[in-house]
């Protein structure tokens, strides 16, 4: 595979095949970052676990220390007070069946995350197959569904996260930028790990964490030496 001349120089910098503790792990892919824009930095985390199953099942949320470095727009789907407390706490957009129908009709999505109440998951539904797809269904177990909504607004603001397992049983999540220095990168390295530790499925057999690595955007990827559990 031929790789372009900045990537290429980035894999020089280097051992691919050595396990570097997180804090140089991090460094490296600070460093190694060398396109024009301020890259997301991500985590990998590949688990020992059945995908399949559903007692096996490793998902979760959290508000990452330093945040993610990325703005995103909140859309609350809600009626009456409830939307007057999201428009009070930031949301960027609020509304109901008009919210809907404009993403029916329109195909806009000119927003990150959705949040709703229990009582408007029923007209939510109604574009699940149109959500669903894209990551933005709201639910319960990413906090995304709920009658707080400015609990829910504000965590999204500040950086929250939620990490989940592929089909291949990997966990990607992002954990902040390039611009954010290894030390607060470190930071939020850690509490997603952590995270991830704690929420091993009572089912789960052997070996979990399977193998680590953190990566940059437009960069290549780091192997972790983290403590095999």
């Amino acid at each position: 595979m031929k790789y372009g001349k900045k990537y290429a120089d980035s894999l020089k910098a280097y051992d691919r095949s050595k396990l570097y503790d997180a804090d140089e792990a991090l460094g490296i892919v600070v460093d190694t970052a060398k396109a024009k824009f301020d890259e997301t930095i991500e985590l990998h985390v590949r688990l020992g676990v059945d995908p399949r199953q559903a007692d096996q099942q490793v998902r979760g949320v959290l508000v990452l220390p330093n945040g993610t470095g990325k703005s995103k727009k909140v859309l609350v789907i809600a009626k009456g007070e409830k939307a007057d407390i999201a428009q009070q706490a930031g949301a960027d957009y609020v509304g109901a069946e008009e919210m809907i129908a404009k993403i029916q009709n329109e195909n806009w999505f000119d927003f990150d995350v959705v949040i709703t109440t229990p009582d408007m998951m029923g007209v939510v539904g109604r574009i699940g197959k149109v959500l669903g797809p894209k990551g933005l269904m709201p639910n319960p177990k990413s906090g995304t569904v709920t009658p707080d909504v400015a609990k829910a607004i504000s965590e999204v603001k500040a950086g929250k996260v939620e990490y989940r397992l592929d089909k291949t049983a990997i966990i990607h999540c992002p954990i902040g930028k390039k611009s954010f220095g290894k030390e607060k990168l470190a930071e939020n390295f850690t509490a997603l790990m952590d995270a991830i530790v704690k929420a091993k499925p009572a089912a789960a057999k052997g070996q979990y964490i399977k193998s680590v690595a953190v990566t940059s955007t437009m960069g290549p990827g780091v192997k972790v030496n983290y403590a095999k559990l």
